[in-house]
């Protein structure tokens, strides 16, 4: 069944986003006929990097859509990748299957933290490494849910929020209960540069389906140009541009955790 992330037009994001799976595949230090899984995978951005690396690969994600997306890329840059529809909570894979298992801002929205930490940590063979990138609190993603928080609705009753995974704490607990151990934690940035704050604003609404499946709901309601506004202030007090160009900074936990 879709969901709303298939309604946005994600993949554009997804392209913004690379640099960060490139980096989470660097520190995993994937080699040549390791397993790997990518966890949430979206379009396929670290698991097409992994297989490029030599790697046996699969990647899960919930949304169809995105899988189609991540499967012709994979034929268009010619490397084999196995896709597999699942939720993170609850992996379709064998314990200890995987020598790395990554996940680049996808296991952090999983609705149950708990189980998909500990599915993170069953899936990793002893002595594997869990390599995550998640946004931090208070950083541009959250900040940007928390705008357009009140126009959408309600998270599921007892839910935390995604950038919990970012709080290198509250993550050392969550990953040390599931049976891992953080190695190293870094802060860093994915820059996502407009050719103006308009361009911004709309480049961020049209990218998110969860905005995108409210949005003649809002107009029906008179609220769509309250979103907007609010948008707009937040990228305003955001923007690190010079000139007319605008330039958002969008912090993140890169962690590495072993088995």
């Amino acid at each position: 069944m879709p969901t709303t992330w298939s309604q946005g037009d994600y993949p554009s994001m997804a392209k913004r986003l690379n640099p960060a799976a490139e980096l989470v595949v660097e520190r995993a230090h994937i080699t040549f006929g390791e397993r790997v899984l990518d966890v949430a995978c979206g379009t396929g951005n670290a698991a097409l990097l992994a297989a490029r690396h030599g790697a046996d690969v699969s990647g899960v994600d919930i949304e169809p859509a995105l899988l189609a997306i991540a499967g012709e890329r994979a034929r268009e840059v010619g490397v084999r990748v196995h896709w597999h529809r699942g939720e993170a909570e609850a992996l379709d894979v064998a314990d200890g299957e995987f020598d790395a298992v990554l996940s680049v801002f996808g296991v952090m929205y999983a609705a149950d933290h708990e189980a998909a930490a500990r599915e993170l940590a069953r899936a990793c063979a002893p002595g594997g490494r869990v390599v995550l990138a998640s946004w931090t609190p208070g950083s541009f993603m959250p900040k940007l849910g928390g705008a357009l928080g009140p126009y959408l609705p309600p998270p599921p009753e007892g839910s935390l929020p995604p950038s919990r995974w970012g709080d290198s704490d509250q993550l050392d607990q969550l990953l040390g209960d599931a049976g891992l151990r953080i190695e190293a934690s870094e802060r860093q940035r994915v820059a996502l540069g407009f050719d103006s704050r308009y361009d911004a604003a709309h480049f961020l609404i049209d990218t998110a389906g969860h905005v995108v499946s409210e949005r003649r709901r809002l107009q029906g309601e008179g609220r769509w140009t309250d979103l907007l506004a609010d948008l707009s202030v937040l990228i305003a007090e955001e923007d690190r541009g010079r000139g007319s160009r605008a330039v958002l900074d969008c912090e993140y936990l890169l962690t590495v955790a072993r088995k």
